[in-house]
């Protein structure tokens, strides 16, 4: 990517962006308004850079956003723009925030929605935009992780206490440890959690499992096939799930391959950081996990999600395959302010060991710590010994955090209507606006992190899962993720067909026809929705425009166009029978064997539900993807 081109080509959506907001609010932004605001956008840009529009501006609509809450008020020369005269408000977009703020940077009593939007267009639209990061900001993630490492050792001795204070017999130690260590209602918060818990997993076997490979990387570094080849398996898992029945696809296998088998080691391999691309700020941190935790662990956090999402306790409260549902509760409480969003920051670096030893069952924890790491390697080559129950990156991250943050929060909440409103789906929460207060001090009492930036506790604004609401209104705007590439590229060309929608969706017409004419020049005719066609499609293209190679197919009796697609390349690689049954076994059948809740060991022929489409010799790389030309 060349830098001073790629900003003319920002700047260029910028002023199509401006343009549609000129034509939809004529009364107050009109030509003249928008011609300046866009020379301002360009003279900010050449001497800013693009970090003018990645971080000045999202930091402007971070700011707008408390305003809307309620929060904080405006104040625009704080943030690096120049006021209007005798008010806080901002002259960029001036004309526009006056018809949401007061002068005085607080919210209007009759705000006018349409204009919310549009504010929200500009300040976000690059605020997610993957630049590559400097060393720099990955230091500071490093660093960060380090930091939160140190900082759950004090709440696992919380923890510690918490649970020491529960099972003493004396009640002069029991008041003691409640007067220096904790809250006089944390103890019974922490009890009532474990029974909540506890019923949640009551009828649940962790050794009713269907082990199976995750798509990504493992920190041993194993390609797609040779993960099933083992060549060291952790003594801590083995102890409770078996070699043999978990790792092998029958006796016959660990006959055959005795010999290699017997070689395997049970050394405990440490989890690898690696980094990926975020957004503008940086990137983001995963720790790989080793592929034999892996395997166990994907068998045990699929059970426990269709246990969650399944079980009369949960599943209208605790979310994984659906946002809907928070969605929904986030445009509910920007209506009625009944209800307010939270959200945790550093989430899943948040959970200690030590909290999930003291909330979940013992039998439980037992089957968890067994496939979990116990360190992970920096990529300076460090070893760092982990204090969390799992990093992002384990298949267990998620769904435990998930049942914590619901324990902690239905285990504190004053009555049952409190407890049927929590929403939790991951790191976004969803609580009655009269609890939030305590929802958060009960989260952080427990060495978890609100993240008040992000959290809306007042005001008519919300945001959870990706929905941004206000009044009532979706007011969710669209960000830019990829960067565009004037060479073909099938990342590119799918994100930004997608990005062109978005925008026709939210009637910005300008901006959608100025990124189809950027397509067209260097992909050719894109198809439009309405030709039906299983392929990335416009909302609407010209009749003149659209692809005109075709062909009819008489097999399927219908017409069919040479379009543009995206495919993974598929890898055949053969490995011995035993392993490709294995493989089988755990990926070549359908989610029947898992709901009708029964083990590998149990399920005779009739039971398995094959997919005809799969191939034991055959792996997708999901790493790349290809544009290719096809008939559809």
């Amino acid at each position: 990517m060349v830098l001073n081109k790629s900003l003319d080509e920002t700047v260029s959506l910028i002023a199509a962006l401006l343009n549609d907001i000129q034509m939809s609010h004529e009364a107050v932004f009109n030509c003249r308004v928008s011609r300046l605001t866009l020379k301002q956008v360009k003279r900010r840009t050449r001497s800013e850079g693009i970090g003018f529009l990645t971080k000045t501006l999202p930091r402007l609509g971070k700011a707008f956003d408390k305003a809307l809450s309620g929060a904080s008020s405006l104040n625009s020369t704080s943030l690096g723009f120049a006021a209007q005269r005798g008010s806080q408000l901002p002259r960029f977009l001036g004309e526009l925030f006056n018809e949401v703020l007061s002068k005085d940077g607080v919210l209007l009593p009759e705000p006018c929605v349409e204009c919310v939007k549009a504010i929200r267009l500009v300040l976000y639209l690059f605020y997610k935009y993957e630049l590559p990061y400097t060393d720099e900001q990955a230091q500071q993630v490093i660093s960060k992780f380090e930091r939160t490492e140190s900082d759950l050792s004090t709440s696992g001795e919380l923890s510690i206490r918490l649970n020491s204070l529960m099972h003493s017999p004396s009640v002069h130690v029991r008041r003691q440890h409640r007067d220096h260590y904790c809250s006089p209602c944390q103890s019974a918060v922490t009890r009532e959690a474990k029974i909540l818990l506890s019923n949640v997993f009551a009828y649940f076997d962790p050794k009713n499992i269907i082990p199976r490979h995750g798509p990504g990387a493992v920190a041993t570094k194993q390609r797609l096939w040779d993960k099933f080849r083992w060549t060291n398996v952790s003594d801590r898992i083995t102890l409770l799930f078996p070699f043999d029945e978990y790792f092998c696809s029958s006796i016959g296998s660990v006959c055959d391959n005795y010999a290699t088998f017997s070689k395997v080691t049970g050394m405990d391999l440490p989890a690898r950081v690696i980094l990926v691309p975020k957004d503008s700020r940086g990137p983001r941190l995963i720790s790989c996990e080793p592929v034999d935790f892996q395997w166990i662990q994907q068998g045990l956090g699929r059970a426990i999600v269709e246990l969650v999402e399944s079980n009369l306790d949960t599943m209208f409260n605790v979310h994984f395959t659906s946002q809907d549902a928070n969605r929904f509760g986030a445009l509910l409480g920007s209506e009625n302010g009944k209800y307010a969003t939270l959200d945790l920051n550093e989430a899943s670096d948040r959970v200690s060991l030590e909290l999930v030893r003291l909330l979940f069952p013992p039998h439980i924890c037992e089957y968890l710590e067994a496939c979990r790491s116990l360190s992970t390697e920096l990529p300076d080559g460090k070893v760092l010994r982990l204090n969390k129950f799992a990093p992002m990156g384990s298949c267990l991250c998620f769904p435990i955090l998930a049942l914590t943050v619901w324990a902690i929060l239905t285990a504190a909440a004053p009555d049952a209507d409190t407890r049927e409103s929590i929403l939790v789906y991951g790191d976004d929460v969803i609580v009655p606006t009269a609890y939030a207060a305590n929802a958060m001090e009960q989260l952080e009492s427990f060495g978890l992190k609100i993240n008040r930036d992000k959290s809306c506790i007042s005001g008519l604004f919300r945001e959870s899962c990706g929905m941004d609401a206000f009044k009532g209104k979706d007011v969710t705007p669209v960000r830019l993720r990829t960067v565009w590439s004037s060479t073909p590229s099938p990342d590119v060309y799918t994100s930004w067909i997608a990005y062109a929608n978005s925008f026709y969706d939210k009637r910005c017409y300008s901006v959608y026809y100025a990124i189809v004419e950027r397509l067209r020049t260097i992909y050719g005719p894109i198809p439009s929705d309405d030709m039906n066609l299983s392929c990335p499609s416009l909302r609407v293209v010209p009749l003149d425009e659209r692809p005109k190679r075709r062909r009819m197919n008489k097999s399927l009796q219908k017409l069919e166009y040479s379009v543009y697609d995206v495919k993974s390349p598929l890898i055949n690689h053969e490995i011995d029978g035993w392993s490709m049954l294995l493989r089988y076994f755990t990926e070549g059948c359908g989610p029947s064997i898992v709901s009708r809740n029964v083990t590998r060991r149990d399920v005779g022929l009739e039971s398995y539900d094959p997919n005809p489409a799969f191939s034991v010799g055959s792996y997708t790389d999901r790493r790349t993807s290809m544009l290719v030309r096809r008939w559809r």
